[in-house]
């Protein structure tokens, strides 16, 4: 059996509806370019439909005990009215279902919380000793009540082994594209941010965004299709004469609209591509040869002198290069 990679939605009471929706529809979006990922909705309680703090119901959830999760498979759990999780009521009625999330983390599945959704991980026990992050209004509350847990200030999103936690609502949909990106490759994480028509954004103490994300907070069509086109062909000709007659453009005017548009030349961009592509190569053993034919350039001199000009970036096994 191909191997399939599944994503199960928690569903508690009360839950907060874009701490949801907007992981699962970044999900949607990324099944309808890939044949091998499917999404499940849990319910963390008895029954099939649950109410949100919206007052939207959602139902058709399937029972968590129905599953046993393994290194392939992926949990989001988000956040909820903050009354209801910090009361004595929600930690009694959601205790089987904390049980049953810590024998997956221990089984293999990598684990995302959403906003307060941190509480529910902390909860089920598997946060003690890890870093994590959780929405900024309940960072004192959080501290207090898991004094074991490493909670990380301004902070987008925290990963820490096979956990990952973010800092609430909208962040929970950037932190479904860094998981894409991990499952699929940045091209897809694009084209889905692309879907989304997403601003994308990090703050400095993030982990570095992949460059086939970076520089895409535009809505000028023709320029996605440029980024695109370059991001899918490394290995050809990427002049700016080239670039042009694909826009149907000239190199002048695209030169100057790229740089308008996106707040980096060209050149500057190709080649940020070109080094993400050569390290990503590189760390997984590949021949110089095959990486400079990889990245389009001619020689391995010529890579060398690209990575040099970016040392300061890579990373330390890749110095020797």
């Amino acid at each position: 059996m191909d191997k399939v990679n599944r994503v199960f939605f928690a569903v508690p009471p009360m839950v907060h509806l874009l701490d949801i929706s907007g992981p699962a529809h970044a999900f949607y979006e990324a099944a309808e370019m890939v044949t091998d990922l499917k999404t499940y909705f849990i319910g963390t309680e008895q029954g099939a439909t649950q109410k949100s703090s919206a007052g939207l119901s959602l139902s058709d959830l399937v029972n968590f005990n129905d599953f046993r999760l393994s290194s392939e498979d992926w949990i989001f759990v988000p956040g909820i009215d903050s009354e209801l999780l910090l009361s004595e009521e929600f930690a009694v009625k959601n205790q089987a279902f904390f049980d049953w999330l810590k024998v997956q983390y221990v089984s293999g599945a990598k684990i995302c919380s959403v906003c307060t959704g941190t509480f529910i991980l902390a909860m089920s026990g598997i946060l003690d000793g890890k870093n994590c992050t959780t929405h900024w209004k309940y960072m004192e509350r959080f501290r207090n009540r898991f004094p074991r847990t490493n909670w990380l200030e301004d902070r987008l999103f925290v990963q820490d082994g096979r956990i990952y936690s973010s800092a609430g609502v909208t962040s929970g949909i950037d932190l479904s594209l860094y998981v894409l990106e991990e499952i699929y490759g940045p091209i897809l994480a694009m084209k889905v941010a692309k879907e989304l028509v997403l601003y994308l954004r990090r703050s400095k103490e993030d982990p570095q965004l992949s460059v086939f994300l970076q520089f895409r907070n535009h809505l000028d069509n023709r320029i996605h299709e440029v980024q695109d086109y370059m991001a899918a062909n490394l290995d050809q000709d990427l002049s700016v004469e080239s670039l042009g007659e694909h826009a149907c453009m000239s190199p002048r005017s695209l030169s100057r609209n790229f740089k308008k548009t996106t707040g980096i030349t060209l050149g500057e961009y190709r080649d940020k591509l070109r080094v993400e592509r050569a390290v990503k190569m590189l760390a997984n053993g590949q021949k110089l040869e095959a990486v400079t034919s990889g990245c389009g350039l001619k020689s391995s001199n010529q890579l060398r002198t690209l990575l040099k000009k970016y040392e300061g970036v890579l990373p330390n096994q890749l110095a020797e290069y």
